[in-house]
């Protein structure tokens, strides 16, 4: 190496220094707490990694006028002395390129891994190229060792060019280093190596091989169950069904994802997937010994409290002894708690909903309040007809239209009648009927005991709302197409008739329950999202502007949504387990796609399909709510304003014309292929936007970043605040409600919380499914929120610096301004008497439980 570079010093060559900071596998391994530099900084010097940087400017005439390449470089050692910044885990090496005078300005690397073992490259920097001056290449990628590539792994400098701008000589690099993301001539089992981005169906649920009652539909390339595509791994079919995929052992959460869209960045990322296992294979076998032969009912309510104050002992018996004995350290301690003389107990932090009070929980004020401003506000509407009318088939279903009448609720309408009520915009409506009908012949076969329901709720002078009636219904027993039978109940202050209503708001929050995850949550952010992450990393190159400005958003969404599919949303995973839909659950969110739209997911969209605002150029956003105080939508128009000003921003410096956006084919065939492709199923749909003008592209960025940041935050960092209590919101029914002169009714009258809590979640599901919203409604310790970036020099642009920075600023005032709407107690719906306030778009949170923050992507 040392004649090497003598012979290119006399060559003519100049000496240009860098460095290169980069971590070992080892340091991002959940499993090793204990390193915190690269296993040996003797393995990675010498010429086990070579750098040699690509010209921008000068093209090799042998080479298609490609970039000429350098001679290789290697690493130095560590000049950790040098970089204080750096992060935990991260080590910096020198590197010294000679570089000839007929090289002209790099614009890209060629980083070749001769080591046996993978490394996460950050960054290479050039601290002072001659003519140029420092040159920085944003990394981010794993690179393991040259035997997994039949190419050279290519790292652009942080210029962003469009398509018609990238320097000549870069250019092939650019479409060749899209088309080995891309893989499309590669039809085998992608392996961990793999950088491949492309897409399947959901056919990966189901089991067959292994139980026929494990089968599911596939989910996407048919009219009856449209689907969003997820990342193509290439396992094999199954021996039951060729049109199945394999599936992994069902604890292995090593599904294949593109290794940088995998969990890593730093280790308490993984604890994501470590916890995700402990639940899968440790908690599901104990609590099941523990609650063997009992009758999985909480006695009381006291008890559920034990699980938070003191934990929940664990019996001395040789099956639990047997489990505890089995179960790792790490992942034992995720979920209990060692206590002196016995087995350990079962322990949850307090969730916030009733962390001041135990019961207001139970109050038709904090029922009514969290469609506004708990973890689901994504649903209610207002009311526009009375009585409320079904959209299903009345062929195949009957009469399915509400039986609620104006009697049933105008002794709570302030003096209005229903009609004046309607007509003044002063009824909404938390409507399941339709989506849960089709379902419950097939659901209430299962142990799950459900009605399809519609609550309706009273806009008071406070800006409150108060629910006034809740209707249970069930298909008709001589078969569905005989309608619906429903039954309306009121709201009671004492006696069994407050019991009965009690009942029928626990039977809407279940409903709620089941709709949020699959629907609000799954469906909605993940599933729909995947879709743009995979054609983002096929058709944009990384110096690409919008690549620049959308992937930060994609961070972990492709890893997360695999695990799912392992451990959450798969036939006999957890969700079918302890939510009420049970193996029916994705299918029933298939149905719901059906009427899915993008142009619908923006804010200001859906709070005017939902009737919860009007279009008026009076007030901010061009939008006046109907309800002043609706916490989700007065925070997220605020978070939406800043979106959109930044995206507007950022997109004017790159694109000054509606013709520069028609004349970028990546741009195009990123779009064409997201809407085609990924979202094949709905392609054929006029109400796609076609990408013709700059309006139109910042409004899809817009819309891409809100649902991945802002919407995903409103509906997920809230689950353990307000269903870690499950009474709060019960995930199943377990019974229907009691009948007049049924034991069951009787029972009611004497011991209705003894009724409430049979009829809700039980023990072995309740406990599970805590465990699962804590793990989910946790910030990581390396979490990115909305407006920050992982580095400082993500693009040389400095406009695109200053609009960034601009964004910082209008979040901070964003959050500065929910704080003080939060501590206006005028605004009722911001904390309510549970005083649970409203913070889960307060743009900036911290590491834990805390119910606060808009991370930058779906990344849990």
């Amino acid at each position: 190496m040392i004649g090497h570079a003598i012979g290119s010093l006399l060559s003519g060559g100049t000496k240009v220094k860098g460095h290169v900071v980069l971590m070992d596998k080892n340091v991002l391994d959940f499993n090793n707490f204990g390193a915190s530099v690269v296993s040996s900084v003797q393995d990675f010097l010498g010429q086990q990694v070579s750098v040699q940087l690509v010209s921008s400017t000068v093209g090799d005439p042998n080479n298609g006028n490609r970039g000429v390449v350098g001679d290789p470089a290697y690493l130095e050692p560590p000049l950790i002395p040098l970089l204080p910044s750096l992060t935990a885990g991260e080590t910096t090496f020198g590197v010294t390129f000679i570089v000839k005078a007929d090289q002209g300005i790099p614009g890209a690397l060629i980083v070749k891994n001769r080591h046996l073992a993978e490394f996460f490259l950050k960054s290479i920097t050039i601290d002072d190229y001659p003519g140029k001056g420092r040159i920085h290449f944003d990394c981010n990628s794993w690179v393991y060792n040259v035997s997994n590539y039949t190419y050279d792994r290519v790292f652009f400098a942080n210029d962003p060019y469009l398509p018609k701008d990238t320097p000549g000589p870069l250019r092939p690099y650019r479409q060749e280093e899209l088309l080995h993301l891309r893989g499309d001539d590669v039809n085998r089992e992608l392996k961990e190596s793999d950088r491949i981005y492309n897409y399947a169906y959901y056919n990966d649920l189901g089991n067959p091989d292994q139980s026929a009652s494990l089968a599911r539909p596939i989910l996407g390339g048919s009219a009856e169950y449209p689907y969003p595509r997820r990342g193509k791994t290439g396992r094999p079919p199954t021996k039951s069904d060729p049109k199945s995929e394999s599936r992994l052992w069902s604890l292995d959460l090593n599904i294949y994802v593109p290794r940088d869209e995998r969990f890593g960045h730093l280790k308490m990322s993984d604890f994501l997937t470590y916890s995700l296992k402990a639940v899968a294979k440790s908690l599901l076998p104990l609590l099941q010994a523990v609650f063997n032969g009992t009758s999985n009912t909480f006695n009381s309510f006291e008890d559920i409290l034990k699980l938070y104050e003191g934990g929940l002992p664990l019996p001395d018996i040789p099956q639990v002894q047997a489990l505890v004995q089995t179960i790792p350290f790490e992942m034992l301690k995720t979920f209990l708690t060692p206590s002196q003389g016995q087995m350990g107990v079962l322990k949850f932090p307090m969730p916030l909903i009733i962390h001041d009070d135990k019961w207001l929980w139970r109050t038709d004020d904090e029922f009514a309040r969290e469609t506004l401003a708990g973890v689901n506000p994504l649903i209610i509407e207002r009311l526009t007809e009375f009585p409320p009318t079904s959209k299903l088939d009345s062929v195949k279903y009957g009469d399915q239209n509400s039986k609620i009448t104006p009697e049933h609720i105008e002794k709570n309408l302030s003096g209005l009648t229903a009609e004046q009520a309607v007509e003044s915009g002063r009824l909404f409506i938390l409507d399941y009927h339709d989506t849960l009908m089709p379902y419950l012949t097939r659901i209430n076969s299962t142990k799950s005991k459900v009605y399809a329901t519609r609550t309706m709720f009273f806009l008071r002078e406070d800006d409150t709302l108060k629910p006034v009636a809740i209707e249970l219904s069930l298909p008709h027993p001589e078969g569905e197409e005989h309608g619906a039978v429903s039954t309306v109940y009121t709201p009671a202050d004492s006696g069994v008739e407050l019991s009965i209503w009690q009942l029928a708001k626990g039977f809407v929050a279940v409903n709620d329950y089941g709709v949020h995850q699959l629907i609000s949550h799954w469906l909605r952010t993940h599933a729909v999202m995947e879709p743009f992450v995979i054609s983002t990393n096929r058709h944009l190159s990384a110096m690409h502007p919008i690549h620049k400005l959308i992937v930060p958003h994609f961070r972990d969404t492709m890893n997360i949504n695999a695990l799912a599919r392992q451990a959450l949303v798969n036939a006999g995973g957890i969700i079918e387990f302890s939510v009420f839909p049970s193996s029916y659950a994705m299918e029933m969110s298939s149905v719901v796609y059906k009427s899915w739209k993008f142009t619908e997911q923006s804010l200001p969209a859906d709070l005017l399909k939902r009737g919860m605002a009007v279009e008026d150029p009076s007030y901010p956003n061009g939008l006046k709510l109907l309800i002043k105080d609706y916490p989700y939508a007065v925070d997220g128009l605020a978070i939406w304003s800043a979106i959109e000003q930044w995206v507007t921003d950022y997109c004017s410096i790159y694109y000054p014309t509606d013709r520069d956006v028609l004349a970028d084919p990546e741009l195009q065939a990123w779009w064409t292929e997201a809407r085609e492709v990924g979202h094949a199923d709905k392609k054929n749909e006029p109400w796609w936007p076609q990408l013709t003008s700059v309006p139109i592209l910042i409004n899809i960025c817009s819309t891409l970043i809100w649902i991945a940041s802002a919407m995903h935050a409103a509906v997920n960092f809230g689950q353990y605040p307000y269903g870690g209590y499950l009474p709060n919101r019960p995930s199943l029914s377990r019974q229907f409600m009691p009948e007049v002169g049924t034991a069951d009714y009787e029972e009611l009258k004497k011991n209705p919380d003894k009724v409430f809590l049979k009829t809700i979640t039980g023990q072995l599901q309740a406990i599970l499914e805590i465990s699962v919203l804590e793990i989910l409604s946790t910030h990581a310790s390396d979490e990115l929120y909305l407006g920050q970036r992982a580095s400082k020099e993500w693009t040389s642009e400095e406009k695109a610096l200053k609009a960034l920075n601009s964004f910082g600023n209008r979040l901070k005032e964003v959050e500065k301004r929910i704080a003080d709407l939060n501590n206006d107690r005028s605004l009722k719906n911001r904390g309510g008497d549970v005083k649970l306030s409203y913070t889960l778009l307060s743009p900036y949170g911290e590491t834990g439980l805390t119910g606060k923050g808009i991370p930058n992507s779906i990344s849990i």
